[in-house]
């Protein structure tokens, strides 16, 4: 049975979510939190992204990105971020394998009534 595709809806703000394998710790030194968000800073600028909240927390990453009219720019972010925050680790830790917890989690925030509670 193939995965369930993602939904990317153009202008709208995502939420994202990668959490680590196991949920183990991703970020263990300041050095992790910096390679990660200098990553993010990058790639948002190379790919016309609005990173509007992001929260680097040691076992998960949630983000709130503005989607732009190009629906792969939210998967090639977050492949990038994921994989170079992978290789990264696994080079200072000299260890192999996933860093990841499968696939991210994506959802459209919708804006009609987010200014009511």
């Amino acid at each position: 049975m193939p995965r369930q595709a993602r939904v990317i809806a153009p202008g709208l703000p995502h939420h994202l979510v990668q959490r680590g394998h196991h949920r183990q710790p991703v970020f263990v030194e300041d050095r992790d939190y910096q390679y990660c968000l200098s990553n993010l800073k990058e790639r948002k600028m190379t790919l016309g992204l609005a990173v509007y909240r992001y929260c680097l927390m040691t076992n998960h990453v949630p983000l709130v990105v503005g989607a732009n009219d190009e629906l792969t720019a939210i998967p090639r972010l977050m492949k990038r971020l994921a994989g170079r925050q992978t290789r990264f680790v696994n080079a200072m830790e000299r260890r192999s394998g996933s860093l990841w917890e499968g696939r991210y989690k994506v959802s459209p925030i919708e804006l009609k009534g987010a200014d009511r509670f």
